[in-house]
């Protein structure tokens, strides 16, 4: 078959899913997919609404079944979907039930890899009891995980005869990569759903899937271990404290001057208060791009100014926080070096040598290691532990993206209250 680009429409508010499904139609999207949030949140009402407004498009109802096969297939089918999901990963009873509905009912079934271990014999086998198309689907939690559905879909698509689509992060970079691994059916959810104008960028997807070409993207694409500070530079402080639910604020730390901005990985300093041995010694352990983050106590003197910046300028690191002070603020302004602190003074200590570089530290109550990013900004200082730095630096983009989208809305003649309908969601 020709390849299909479906747009998922995983939303929760079904007015601003339907605005998307007209744009994206109009940059060329083929079927419309009622996302599994759409219909958790607005009930099948949301397919209904999508099959009047959208009469000639076929509509996929993203049911992620599991139990009660013919129940849901035959309420989804005469709600007015064309195909209804079951999960693979449901048990063969169920998967048997579904194909059987769709062949009363008059709608076709896709079967979803998402969660399956041993990919490509369960597709083999559901191929066998008679399922119309089977999706490889890289969840989106496992995308903020840097992982990709490219490798299985290749395997997938040349061991079944039906289509196979594939969803999990595809953009205009991948979308021809995604035919090109056999799908029949590529799946794009964020990169239209939250694209600043989703009518142009489902245009550049549709034209990758018929040209062969990958057009390049800023946004809407998960990256590893090496693209983490490529990422955090995408975003704000805001933006990554909300990616890690509200958290990871370096409390009662503060920019030095406005337009500031900050991003590297931690060298931590532990020092008494007025020590400045320690973190000035840290600059000479430090390598480019690096932070020095310094445990001071939180009070003065000050254990850092104007002689200790010039040395950190001149070994290219990216900045320094200090749970202390800091002083010479308007020589370090003038040299624009990323400071932030607690306070500010113009009385120094005096440099006795107490004190670790390179151990565990709390600033700002909060805990950081040895090798923690930290990004700074006009809001403040926010640390992403390393462990969790590939996960959470892709979701502060996820956050980024999704804002850019509402902003957007905002700007089309809404608020933000309506666009997110938020009296509905006020907890009753």
């Amino acid at each position: 078959m020709k390849p299909v680009l479906q747009l998922a429409l995983d939303f929760v508010d079904l007015k601003r899913a339907l605005k998307n499904a007209q744009a994206g139609i109009a940059g060329g999207v083929d079927w419309l997919e009622a996302g599994t949030p759409l219909i958790k949140s607005e009930g099948l009402h949301a397919v209904r609404e999508l099959r009047r407004l959208f009469p000639d498009k076929t509509i996929v109802a993203d049911m992620k079944i599991m139990d009660a096969g013919r129940t849901e297939v035959e309420t989804a089918a005469k709600a007015g979907a064309n195909i209804v999901d079951v999960l693979g990963a449901s048990s063969d009873a169920t998967i048997r039930e579904c194909i059987q509905a769709g062949k009363n009912y008059g709608a076709k079934i896709v079967v979803d890899m998402i969660a399956v271990k041993d990919v490509v014999p369960r597709a083999k086998f559901v191929e066998s009891l008679g399922a119309d198309m089977v999706t490889v689907h890289c969840a989106i939690d496992e995308q903020m995980e840097g992982k990709d559905p490219f490798e299985i879909l290749r395997q997938v698509s040349r061991a079944l005869t039906i289509p196979v689509g594939v969803a999990g992060g595809i953009n205009s970079e991948t979308a021809a990569k995604a035919v090109e691994a056999g799908a029949s059916i590529v799946i794009v959810g964020g990169a239209i759903s939250k694209a600043m104008d989703p009518e142009q960028a489902s245009r550049e997807i549709r034209r990758g899937i018929d040209t062969g070409e990958s057009i390049s993207t800023t946004l809407f694409k998960r990256k590893g271990e090496e693209q983490i500070k490529e990422m955090l530079e995408l975003v704000s402080s805001a933006n990554l404290s909300d990616a890690l639910h509200r958290g990871g604020v370096l409390q009662g730390i503060r920019p030095l001057f406005p337009g500031i901005r900050m991003v590297g990985r931690a060298v931590t300093v532990r020092t008494y208060p007025g020590d400045w041995s320690k973190p000035v010694q840290a600059i000479d352990v430090a390598q480019p791009g690096d932070v020095i983050v310094i445990d001071a106590g939180g009070a003065g003197p000050a254990i850092w100014g104007e002689l200790a910046t010039h040395s950190a300028v001149q070994k290219g690191l990216a900045g320094v926080v200090i749970d202390g002070a800091v002083r010479d603020s308007p020589e370090i302004i003038e040299m624009k070096f990323p400071a932030f602190s607690r306070l500010v003074m113009p009385n120094a200590g005096e440099p006795k040598g107490f004190g670790e570089i390179n151990v565990p530290i709390t600033v700002g109550n909060m805990h950081i290691e040895p090798g923690d990013w930290l990004l700074g900004d006009d809001d403040g200082v926010v640390v992403l532990p390393r462990a969790m730095a590939v996960e959470y630096a892709n979701r502060s983009v996820d956050v980024l993206e999704k804002e850019n989208r509402i902003r957007e809305e905002i700007k089309e003649g809404s608020t933000l209250s309506k666009v997110t309908e938020l009296l509905r969601w006020d907890k009753k």
